[in-house]
């Protein structure tokens, strides 16, 4: 589990998403979070490899982040499982998908676990940045959501 929310949010741009990723791949990761964070409102606190790890990061953490963004294929479980983990979460909290197998039935099966928008990582980084500009924009936390 990586990321200390605490010290993280305190000095946190009041506009960046308070981001979340789950992704297994240290080069895919690294070359996200470096462009994530440098032309999307984003700020990434943290991140895990595993689905087990990512579902305790999430629940331990429920409030204080505004975006995950999980791929489906990880060293450990499935980001399937980490979807379901987070259907819970409050309404400004958003969970995208950020994978390799976007195919109609992966983004329904998505769709039905809650996730709110599924991106294919070959095409479609474009619209996963527009998306966290839209979501920053129109979504922001009510006062005091967040701890």
């Amino acid at each position: 589990m990586q990321g200390n929310p605490t010290n993280s949010l305190q000095s946190t741009n009041d506009m960046a998403l308070i981001t979340y990723i789950v992704e297994d791949s240290a080069t895919i990761r690294e070359n996200l979070i470096s462009t994530l964070e440098e032309i999307a409102p984003v700020k990434v606190v943290g991140f895990a490899e595993t689905e087990q790890e990512a579902s305790l990061w999430l629940s331990m953490n429920n409030g204080n982040w505004q975006l995950a963004i999980v791929d489906l294929f990880l060293k450990e479980g499935s980001g399937l499982g980490v979807l379901k983990g987070c259907q819970s979460r409050n309404s400004y909290q958003k969970v995208v998908v950020l994978t390799n197998y976007a195919t109609d039935d992966i983004r329904l099966r998505c769709s039905e676990l809650g996730s709110d928008a599924v991106f294919d990582k070959s095409n479609e980084l474009d619209q996963l940045l527009e998306y966290c500009s839209s979501v920053t924009e129109n979504n922001l936390p009510p006062p005091g959501a967040m701890h």
